[in-house]
C-alpha cells in the first residue's frame, strides 16, 4: 500500500521538477541609474534597459520605499517642441531590448529622500503586468556627473 504512494508522489514531484525547467525566462533590468537634482525638491530621473526575456514583459510600475512617487515618462517631439509625457505601461516584446535613456523615456522621481545622494544605492522594485517585482540598487549621480553606464547613440 505504501509502494504506490510513494511512487505517485514521486511522480508529482517529478514532474514539477520538469515544469520550471519548459518556463520561459523572464526579462531583465539592467545598468539602473538616478541622476539626482541640481537643486533639492527638484525630481530625479533614472535610467535603464529592460528585455523582453522570452515570451515579453509589461512594466506597469516602479516604487521605491525612498520616494513618494515614481513616474514614467517619454520625451515627445511636436512640432520642433520637446516635452515629456506620462506613460502608463511599457511593453516590451519577447527578445528585445527598450532602453530608457536620457533625451527619451525615463522615470520621473519625484520626492526623493534627502539621504540619497550620490554614490548612495537607491533601491527601486520594477513591478510587472504578471505579477513578477524585481528590485534593483540604482546606482546614483549627481547632476554634472558622467552617467555610470556607456550611451548607445
Amino acid at each position: 500500500m505504501r509502494l504506490p504512494m510513494f511512487a505517485a508522489l514521486l511522480a508529482l514531484l517529478l514532474s514539477a521538477c520538469g515544469a520550471s525547467e519548459d518556463a520561459p525566462s523572464p526579462g531583465r533590468v539592467e545598468n539602473v541609474w538616478v541622476r539626482l537634482p541640481a537643486v533639492d525638491g527638484r525630481p530625479a530621473a533614472a535610467y535603464f534597459e529592460i528585455s523582453g526575456g522570452e515570451s515579453g514583459e509589461v512594466l506597469i510600475a516602479i516604487d521605491s520605499s525612498r520616494v513618494e512617487n515614481i513616474e514614467l515618462h517619454e520625451t515627445i517631439d511636436e512640432d520642433g517642441v520637446m516635452r515629456m509625457a506620462p506613460i502608463m505601461t511599457v511593453e516590451v516584446p519577447p527578445g528585445e531590448t527598450i532602453a530608457f535613456e536620457p533625451g527619451g523615456r525615463h522615470a520621473m522621481l519625484f520626492g526623493i529622500s534627502a539621504e540619497i545622494t550620490p554614490g548612495t544605492p537607491l533601491p527601486l522594485d520594477f513591478r510587472f503586468e504578471n505579477g513578477r517585482d524585481t528590485r534593483i540598487e540604482a546606482v546614483t549621480i549627481g547632476a554634472g556627473d558622467e552617467a555610470p553606464f556607456e550611451e548607445e547613440n
